[in-house]
């Protein structure tokens, strides 16, 4: 019976080796956040190196990605990571979003939420510096600066949908 079992369960894990998910290599970067505002090479070094795998367009996959079922889940968190914020797609959002994504990348940040810990685990070289941390976080502010000094207060603040009247 354990031979069957042990039988069944290598014979599933081949059948899945076959079918991949898409991978995250479109490299699209026409609305990327660099098109609005500059990227210090700092800055861009910090961004390589911490976020673009899970927030640009451009994935840097690992051996171990070509691996069912390790290539859905990252394919799950990739995907996760850009709904949240994508670097290149910044441009593309309301001016009342992209100020709310740089203050919830200061936030995140700051309070050691990203990069994320299942990332650093494997991905020594992503752990952020409290000097690279400051880096990130103060650039992400001096766009959100020029953003208060360019537009209206209102238009910086994301508006709920009224609850309609009954």
């Amino acid at each position: 019976m354990i031979k069957k079992i042990v039988l069944a369960l290598i014979v599933m894990f081949a059948v899945i080796q076959v079918v991949r998910p898409t991978k995250n290599n479109s490299g699209d970067t026409q609305k990327d956040i660099s098109t609005l505002y500059p990227m210090p090479a700092e800055v861009k070094v910090i961004v390589n190196k911490a976020c673009a795998d899970c927030h640009t367009n451009n994935t840097n996959y690992p051996f171990y990605a070509n691996i069912q079922p390790i290539a859905y889940w990252l394919e799950d968190h990739v995907k996760d990571g850009k709904r949240h914020f994508n670097f290149n797609d910044f441009a593309s959002y309301r001016i009342a979003k992209q100020n709310h994504k740089l203050e919830e990348v200061i936030e995140q940040i700051k309070e050691g939420e990203m990069p994320l810990y299942s990332y650093t685990l494997i991905h020594k070289e992503a752990i952020l510096t409290d000097a690279e941390k400051a880096t990130l976080t103060n650039w992400c502010q001096s766009i959100m600066d020029s953003l208060k000094a360019n537009y209206p207060a209102d238009s910086l603040v994301i508006k709920k949908n009224p609850t309609p009247a009954k």
